[in-house]
């Protein structure tokens, strides 16, 4: 389902953003709605896949995005099986451009060299290590229309 937007939509999503515990009436009084229509308008978004989740933002001691460059077709489902066993990997996104993957996760340091070792296997790699954020909610903030 394709679903337009309008600033009430994106005011909503944003709220809901920075607080996803808020009430419907909660909602209502700040986009000068009743709880009843945000209500109404959560479940549209819902129902269309534009709100997929509510969840909570975990603040982790370490924090790594790492891009892989796969010499071989075979390695893309490897890679695919393999980053789904780890509950240290937040994010993985197939990409384009430089790399094939990028990984957001946050390994002790101990952790990410074993699975730097297992990742060596398949694939070339370069680690980034977090040293500030500077707006956090970057993936999470991203809607797709």
């Amino acid at each position: 389902m394709n679903i337009e937007l309008d600033p009430i939509d994106l005011k909503i999503i944003a709220l809901l953003k920075q607080d996803s515990r808020l009430t419907n009436k909660e909602i209502g009084q700040r986009v000068h709605r009743t709880g009843q229509a945000v209500g109404a308008r959560i479940a549209q978004l819902m129902d269309a896949g534009v709100i997929k989740n509510y969840t909570i933002a975990v603040q982790y001691r370490h924090k790594q995005f790492i891009h892989l460059h796969l010499n071989e077709q075979r390695s893309f489902e490897e890679i695919e099986n393999l980053v789904k066993q780890y509950e240290q990997i937040d994010e993985c996104f197939k990409v384009m451009g430089n790399a094939c993957y990028m990984i957001v996760c946050h390994f002790e340091p101990a952790e990410l060299n074993a699975f730097i070792e297992v990742l060596s296997k398949w694939c070339r790699y370069s680690v980034a290590l977090l040293h500030k954020a500077i707006h956090e909610g970057f993936f999470s903030n991203i809607i797709s229309r």
